[in-house]
């Protein structure tokens, strides 16, 4: 079992910046990708970033891109989401997941934290 815990989250200008982290428990996340998703209020969640185990292969939503940056240290069993350049239209719940990417951005999650609330006030 690993337990994912977020951290980081909280309120913001537009054109601000967060960093949010998210910490595993339980067992090391070897050999798992790690994910971010993010759910507005009102709105399915969605893919926000994802990166592959050894951290060699990342991908972003394409509302993000250029914005975001997911990094991870194995060493810490931590992943990271340095979030720039914020617009109030990234105001959702975001959730740190461990999972498969597959041929895609992301395939599927076995464990999901509880998320971390952004708000991004114009």
């Amino acid at each position: 079992q690993v337990q994912l815990v977020e951290s980081g989250g909280g309120l913001v200008q537009a054109g601000g910046s967060l960093r949010l982290s998210c910490a595993a428990s339980g067992r090391t996340l070897n050999p798992y990708a790690m994910g971010w998703f993010r759910q507005a209020p009102g709105k399915e969640r969605e893919f926000v970033a994802s990166i592959s185990w050894s951290g060699s292969s990342t991908y972003y939503a394409d509302s993000v891109k250029g914005r975001f940056t997911i990094s991870r240290d194995n060493a810490k069993n931590t992943v990271y989401l340095q979030m720039n350049r914020l617009k109030p239209e990234d105001t959702a719940v975001y959730y740190c997941t461990a999972g498969i990417l597959g041929s895609s951005r992301w395939h599927s999650s076995d464990y999901w934290g509880q998320g971390t609330q952004v708000t991004v006030s114009s």
